[in-house]
């Protein structure tokens, strides 16, 4: 039986750091679904269908990465797509805290699913999607960030 992970976010945009994450978690795991979630609360940069095709650009050679969107919690998701862990990726202690407090709720609600948090490799911690959206809407470039494969400025012309 193969051991899925979902690693879930908004990914907006996708990141180096999303990027090294997905790579450790296929080292642990047999397939890795990454779901991309609608966050009502947030105001995005691309759509979500703009990021799952991004991110679907990025992991096309790779048949042990999925990309499906979701607008569910993300344990109810977890169960939809066969998953029995999640992986989180975790920059610094601001992170950790957060994620540790997502994980006793997660625990509590769905008891069968584990997980797992996967620190960010050091060159690539300064990194979060919102530090390349503000760079993006001065008008610098963002390629240093971002997945090789990712071209965002035809996105946001």
């Amino acid at each position: 039986m193969a051991k899925i992970a979902l690693f879930a976010g908004s990914f907006d945009p996708f990141t180096r750091g999303h990027e090294a994450v997905v790579e450790e978690a296929l080292r642990l795991f047999d397939e890795v679904v990454i779901g991309v979630g609608e966050n009502v609360s947030k105001r995005s940069l691309l759509s979500v269908e703009q990021r799952c095709r991004l991110i679907a650009d990025v992991y096309k050679e790779n048949n042990r990465v999925r990309v499906a969107s979701y607008s569910t919690l993300t344990g109810d998701f977890a169960r939809q797509v066969g998953a029995t862990v999640l992986v989180r990726g975790v920059r610094n202690t601001v992170d950790f805290e957060m994620e540790r407090t997502m994980e006793a709720t997660n625990r509590e609600l769905y008891p069968e699913l584990t997980t797992v948090l996967l620190v960010t490799p050091a060159e690539y911690m300064h990194i979060s999607s919102s530090m390349v959206r503000e760079l993006l809407a001065f008008g610098r470039k963002v390629d240093e960030y971002l997945p090789q494969s990712i071209e965002i400025e035809e996105y946001i012309k």
